[in-house]
């Protein structure tokens, strides 16, 4: 089983927040581990997530999960 490459100096940014409320909705949920919480994003085109390492990695898997009855007609890693 692969672990996660997240740990807690891996910097990271998003688009947006839905309707500016971090303390809700930010993203610092992204990563809690906590099935109730999650980022969301506010509505448009180009939704994204900037992570950065504190060292260079090798990423075998990338898991995306959507919110229930929500997903993206297109995904794109960079």
């Amino acid at each position: 089983m692969a672990s996660s490459l997240i740990c807690s100096r891996t910097q990271s940014r998003v688009s947006s927040v839905l309707n500016r409320d971090v303390k809700q909705y930010g993203k610092k949920f992204m990563f809690d581990c906590n099935e109730e919480t999650c980022w969301n994003s506010d509505q448009g085109d180009c939704q994204w997530v900037l992570l950065e390492f504190p060292q260079p990695v090798n990423v075998s898997k990338v898991k995306l999960q959507f919110q229930g009855g929500f997903s993206a007609k297109t995904c794109r890693l960079e």
